[in-house]
């Protein structure tokens, strides 16, 4: 059996944190304590770094003469500057007071008043009287004996490995209708492994926790490259959600632009004039409610008014009108859009497919997001796909249907390996021609390379099921014949047995019958 993995760190203090975590739930709901606890973290992170570059200061004082609490030696080291009442170690030592909460907030306000790039960002509401104080303080006493902002854990990564395991968990925890801030981790490996964002501008206009750029960033380290070549911008509706994604973003040292405010991406759009060449994105799926009937002259709609009873073509329109010439997207979306004709959902298709926009569609496995059952797809928009990067791919569209991989991680989630990501992400490349990538082949059950006449003999219909057909059977070598006369042979010994069977059975009755 294949093995099963986590949700983000396999670190050994991960299940301690969560169970002092999950008995806050007692108090108040998924939705809330998750930014208690994640809150938490961030502070203890940002303690430690400036604690470790503190000794460092305070270590050189004899030789060379630097002030330990001069704030500009940290903004040089970019490390975020931490007042005395805000540090760690005071947090610690108060743990088991009763005003222990509100130490907390005043330590969240003193921080953002020093740090103008957290301000609005830190939760202020450790002090309410629905949190139980007590268990506070044993999550804060937890939470101390993990090393996060040292340079020893900055370099494993370690805060940011627990914040990956604690969104995962608390997405799973929440149920259906919480957890959108999450996107599962293989799902975002996934979609950055296809659409390489090497350089450029990326954008995610419904950006939840930030995971997107997070594996942005992740790809351009691995591959050498410098996080400076790419720029990142996004948007976020929900309040919480941005707080969360500007403190992800923060714990790494990424600068990005999330336009400074919570904020409706169809509705107030705070990146009007950008054009990125990257589009990575997991948009709520059928939001019914979302004020379409305000926006049915959006000059965004160039392919139809998408209906205002459903949002999916608006975020798909919305993603082609932030794309530069060259872009591309790279985006998850509910499975009916890739066959919906309800009101004008199959007119805005055909329309888009006909502007030849359509570069992969990749059908998905179930049970790979936490909060919904609903089944999804994977959507690949290209603005040209002539314009001289990869080979030439006008008029054709490629079909993957990874359905039947991915391994069940527990009962009820599965999760991809590392080497059927690698799979999948190279048969696209192949298809688009990349230097090194190999030819591409067809392969039935999986893949396929359609023409824009096959996609209109299947009425504008993009399922990957429609044109992968089924997986060749493999041929053992063994005669037709030969097969029938063992399948014969075996039945005729079944047969024979049952007769036996039957026959023993009368002599057995009739042997009961003379007995009485």
């Amino acid at each position: 059996m294949a093995e099963k993995k986590n949700n983000g760190a396999n670190l050994g203090f991960e299940s301690q944190m969560w169970a002092a975590a999950d008995k806050l739930r007692g108090h108040m709901d998924a939705s809330e304590y998750k930014h208690v606890v994640l809150g938490l973290i961030f502070l203890k992170y940002i303690s430690d770094a400036f604690h470790t570059k503190y000794k460092q200061l305070e270590a050189t004082k004899g030789t060379d003469y630097t002030d330990p609490e001069d704030r500009d030696e940290y903004s040089a080291a970019n490390i975020f500057w931490v007042p005395k009442e805000a540090r760690w170690a005071k947090l610690q030592a108060d743990a088991k007071q009763p005003t222990i909460g509100k130490l907390v907030d005043d330590a969240m306000v003193a921080i953002e008043k020093e740090n103008p790039t957290l301000k609005g960002v830190l939760p202020k509401d450790y002090s309410r009287p629905s949190l139980d104080k007590y268990r506070l303080g044993e999550l804060i006493d937890i939470i101390s004996k993990i090393g996060l902002g040292d340079n020893q854990s900055r370099s494993m990564d370690i805060l940011g490995r627990v914040y990956e395991y604690f969104l995962g968990r608390f997405a799973t925890a929440e149920g259906k209708g919480g957890g959108e801030f999450y996107t599962p981790r293989c799902v975002v490996n996934l979609l950055v492994r296809m659409i390489e964002p090497y350089k450029g501008r990326v954008f995610d206009p419904c950006c939840g926790s930030g995971g997107m750029f997070v594996q942005s960033e992740r790809f351009v380290e691995e591959r050498g490259g410098r996080l400076g070549d790419i720029a990142i911008y996004g948007q976020e509706s929900n309040s919480t959600t941005w707080r969360l994604a500007m403190m992800n973003l923060a714990i790494r040292g990424l600068d990005a632009n999330l336009g400074g405010q919570h904020a409706d991406s169809f509705h107030n759009d705070l990146h009007k004039d950008l054009r990125a060449d990257f589009i990575l994105a997991n948009p709520p799926f059928n939001m019914s409610d979302w004020g379409g009937e305000r926006l049915r002259e959006d000059a965004r709609w160039k392919y139809g008014i998408p209906p205002m009873n459903n949002a999916n073509y608006a975020w798909i329109q919305h993603f082609i009108h932030h794309l530069s010439p060259t872009g591309v997207a790279g985006f998850v979306m509910a499975n009916g859009s890739m066959s919906t004709n309800i009101t004008s959902e199959g007119e805005i298709r055909k329309n888009m497919i006909e502007a030849d926009l359509v570069d992969c569609m990749v059908a998905m496995p179930g049970q790979l997001f936490y909060t919904t059952q609903i089944p999804v797809c994977l959507w690949f928009l290209a603005r040209n796909k002539k314009n001289g990067k990869f080979r030439n791919r006008s008029g054709h569209t490629l079909f993957i249907d990874v359905r039947k991989l991915g391994i069940l991680i527990d009962r009820t989630h599965k999760d991809f390996s590392d080497e059927e990501i690698d799979r999948v992400a190279a048969t696209y490349h192949a298809w688009r021609g990349e230097k090194d990538a190999g030819e591409y082949e067809d392969v039935p059950g999986f893949c396929k390379s359609a023409t824009a006449d096959e996609i209109r003999d299947h009425g504008y219909v993009l399922t990957p099921g429609r044109y992968v057909g089924a997986a060749e059977i493999e041929d053992d070598g063994v005669p037709f014949e030969v097969k029938m006369a063992e399948l014969s042979a075996k039945l005729h010994e079944q047969f024979a047995e049952a007769d036996r069977l039957e026959t023993a059975i009368k002599k057995n009755l009739e042997i009961l019958g003379h007995g009485e």
